[in-house]
């Protein structure tokens, strides 16, 4: 039999084998819209809320030591995972978060006996209007901090580790596709291990305006029903908590009613995805074939690639990684347009932006580790076949321009191109200078 309960509107009965209260209930039924519920990473960071601001307010004697100590507990069991499945609303509900913020305190409630009230004492000193968008932060940086940047870091690693150990290796370099001068290899990794350093130098310049929350600042930005000292008190009790240093933020009126630290965030999150998939796709150039294609780096082969066509294995790591590049596209056009929605002293787009921010981040940080698990760290250098194509390539001929001229060292190029022979070969044809000089001059050591 499932129970009854009641709120402002009056009775609810609540949906058979869930704790939550009447206010859930309602939400559970009005709005069936789509398959995205809340992310467990908000839902998380608000009860951490909660459970900070229980013991900001006994100490504020806001509220006794028994109510305390009752959300405290109520919150710890909410934190370790074993309630996620009370927290089932939808993505797509008021703007504010309001329906998700009372289903965690209502759920709290409810793990009180009903000796707490959801509103009265799980609620005192706060607003969804502050507690969402802090939650949203705190849980997006707490990604950041432990799976994304380490993720980054891992992965520029195994670049770094690939330049060293192909450091001799000398590579035709590639522009628009077509031949160009020589590189080395290590230049080539390095400039991947650089672009993954630029993207951590911005994501942790996002997150340090992620620390700064807008707790405190309830309804509209002025504090109204929240002792003094409540933000910093929270801030404080949230940092030891999740070892990162959360501040309140000064302008609580701004924090409530724009979303730049989070439209920051995600373009340094969009960024640092960019990047790796540049890096992607060139991996997939390089390791493309494995025959009849370039074939200068092999990846790892970890599973069957095709349904008809036996023996076909596919850059399935990239693929991914791509898709994800996709989505987190989407996201960020969906976080700027939310961000610039806002009315008044409220952004009332709320859930949706942290839905996508939290999604990003998330995306980012396991696609980031999965791609460097099961594809960069099996790189291989197929050293025969690079050297195959610098023996052959056209545009080591650019040495002979200081030379010969560009006009002239043109004509060597297309010839030896039409004729099928060497640069040195055509060289010979249009001008004096002996072989072991223009093998000396041709040299792909000294082009890089």
């Amino acid at each position: 039999m499932s129970d009854i309960k009641h709120d402002s509107f009056g009775e609810k009965q609540i949906e058979k084998g869930h704790i939550w209260g009447a206010h859930t209930q309602r939400t559970y039924e009005n709005f069936k819209i789509g398959t995205e519920i809340m992310p467990i990473e908000i839902i998380m960071a608000i009860t951490e809320i909660k459970r900070a601001a229980a013991v900001v307010n006994h100490k504020a004697k806001k509220l006794s030591k028994e109510n305390r100590d009752l959300i405290v507990d109520a919150c710890d069991k909410v934190l370790s995972g074993q309630y996620n499945n009370e927290f089932l609303l939808p993505v797509w509900q008021t703007g504010s978060g309001t329906m998700t913020n009372m289903n965690v305190n209502e759920v709290l409630s409810s793990l009180t006996g009903g000796v707490c009230h959801p509103n009265d004492h799980c609620n005192l000193s706060q607003s969804t209007n502050d507690v969402f968008p802090s939650a949203i932060h705190i849980a997006a940086a707490q990604i950041i901090k432990y799976n994304l940047l380490p993720a980054l870091k891992g992965l520029r690693l195994e670049f770094l580790r690939l330049a060293k150990e192909n450091g001799d290796v000398i590579k035709v370099g590639r522009t628009h596709l077509q031949d160009a001068t020589p590189i080395r290899f290590s230049d080539e990794f390095c400039a991947y291990a650089t672009a993954i350093s630029e993207g951590e130098e911005e994501i942790g310049l996002a997150l340090k305006k992620l620390l700064r929350l807008p707790i405190g600042g309830t309804a509209v930005g002025n504090g109204l029903n929240c002792p003094k000292g409540f933000d910093r008190a929270v801030c404080k009790a949230v940092s030891r908590r999740t070892g990162l240093n959360f501040e309140p933020l000064d302008d609580k009126f701004f924090g409530l009613s724009q979303k730049s630290a989070i439209t920051f965030t995600h373009s340094a999150l969009k960024n640092t995805a960019a990047a790796v998939n540049k890096i992607a796709n060139d991996i997939r150039f390089m390791a493309c074939g494995p025959r009849c294609g370039i074939g200068e780096i092999n990846i790892p082969q970890n599973e069957a690639g095709s349904s008809i066509m036996p023996g076909k294995v596919n850059p399935t790591q990239i693929e991914a990684f791509t898709q994800i590049f996709a989505r987190i596209t989407g996201n960020d056009a969906t976080v700027t347009f939310a961000a610039a929605g806002g009315q008044l002293e409220l952004n009332a787009y709320m859930p949706v932006i942290g839905y996508s921010l939290i999604q990003t981040a998330r995306l980012l940080s396991d696609g980031v580790n999965s791609l460097c698990e099961h594809c960069v760290k099996g790189i291989t250098v197929n050293k025969e076949k690079v050297q195959e194509y610098l023996d052959n390539s056209l545009m080591t001929v650019t040495a002979l321009s200081p030379v010969l001229g560009y006009e002239t060292a043109s004509q060597i190029a297309k010839y030896a191109e039409k004729n099928g022979v060497s640069i040195i070969a055509a060289a010979q044809k249009f001008c004096d200078l002996p072989a072991d000089k223009l093998q000396e001059i041709l040299d792909p050591e000294k082009m890089v």
